[in-house]
């Protein structure tokens, strides 16, 4: 594992407005320091809408081939999640984003029934893993912080390199009526993983009247936060050290006495 530079853009997303967010977001990803990862909201180009025929694209669309053409263009991994739509199902999907090209993507698997979310998109049922610098990172959307057991950290063989993952990465649209839950259960999943956590937050007020309050921040596996972001727009750059996390495994490996179970849809 390497140092791995990380940019949280944190933005007041435009209420159904694809084109008018591409060039906004456009603009706050170009302003980021250099970083190996640029991380912005859940359905940043949309807002978190019900109205899916109107906003859903597919992965052949304009939002996508922009998100790999920003990634090159900026060369960092570029991640967040789209409205996307296959067949008949449309999917609150997180799109990763490589600079050379290669596209990832995670299907958000817990939906948010409190807004009908279960009614209008399907769930994913598959985690998603990937690599950079040496990092395994799970990438997850919003309401899926709330299930620890999909969540779990599991064991692999040392030959495979040690955890499943270092680093879960959060994007969401997380109202502040609910920012306390927000806060408490990134630092919660951090501190129980072993792992970095970072989350990442809109801000401003959506279509709905929905205000969110921000929040964006990047814990480590003690659970204290290396920096929290306030309720305005704002992009900030941080590089995550390797060697505190494998102190802290070889130091505190509660991971000895977790206990076994499986996940069954």
């Amino acid at each position: 594992m390497q140092a791995l530079t990380v940019s949280l853009v944190q933005g007041a997303t435009r209420w159904h407005d694809a084109a008018g967010n591409r060039e906004y977001y456009g603009a706050l990803v170009r302003s980021a320091a250099k970083s190996d990862l640029i991380v912005l909201p859940e359905t940043f180009l949309s807002g978190f809408t019900n109205d899916t025929r109107a906003n859903a694209e597919t992965m052949d669309g304009e939002s996508v081939a922009w998100m790999r053409a920003l990634a090159a263009e900026v060369g960092a991994t570029i991640t967040g999640s789209l409205v996307i739509r296959e067949g008949e199902t449309v999917y609150n999907r997180l799109i990763w984003a490589s600079p050379d090209g290669v596209l990832s993507w995670y299907d958000k698997r817990h939906l948010f029934r409190m807004a009908g979310e279960h009614t209008r998109y399907g769930g994913g049922n598959q985690r998603l893993i990937v690599e950079l610098k040496g990092w395994r990172i799970l990438p997850q959307v919003c309401y899926d912080l709330r299930f620890p057991v999909w969540l779990r950290n599991g064991r692999l063989e040392e030959a495979a390199g040690g955890m499943d993952y270092d680093l879960s990465i959060f994007v969401a649209n997380w109202p502040s009526p609910r920012r306390q839950p927000w806060r408490t259960l990134l630092r919660a999943r951090a501190i129980e993983n072993l792992s970095y956590v970072i989350g990442v937050n809109r801000v401003g007020t959506d279509g709905n009247d929905l205000p969110y309050a921000g929040d964006s921040v990047v814990v480590d596996p003690v659970g204290e936060p290396l920096i929290e972001l306030g309720p305005q727009e704002q992009v900030v750059t941080l590089t995550l050290d390797p060697a505190p996390l494998k102190a802290h495994r070889e130091r505190f490996p509660a991971w000895m006495d977790a206990d076994r179970f499986s996940i069954s849809d």
